[in-house]
């Protein structure tokens, strides 16, 4: 069994092209049904990583592969799942 907390401490990897994605920083939950809807991982940063990051990735649950001991494989394209903070 999975707890959201321990989730935060997994490396997100894109397996369409490898890309490293980050870590999560929240998700979003249906309420209603109690399902977890998307992780949200902060987004690239502006300059060389040392300020603040103006985009996040959303991705929607049915996207995520696998949930190992360290990372979760999603299969995404990067360009449809950024949005602006």
């Amino acid at each position: 069994m999975q707890r959201i907390y321990d989730m935060r401490d997994k490396e997100v990897i894109n397996i369409r092209d490898g890309c490293r994605m980050g870590f999560i920083c929240d998700i979003e939950i249906d309420i209603d049904c109690g399902k977890i809807e998307s992780l949200i991982i902060p987004g690239p940063a502006k300059i060389l990583g040392l300020f603040c990051r103006e985009n996040e990735y959303i991705v929607p649950y049915k996207c995520i592969k696998q949930i190992g001991d360290d990372l979760i494989l999603v299969d995404v394209e990067i360009d449809k799942i950024l949005f602006p903070c």
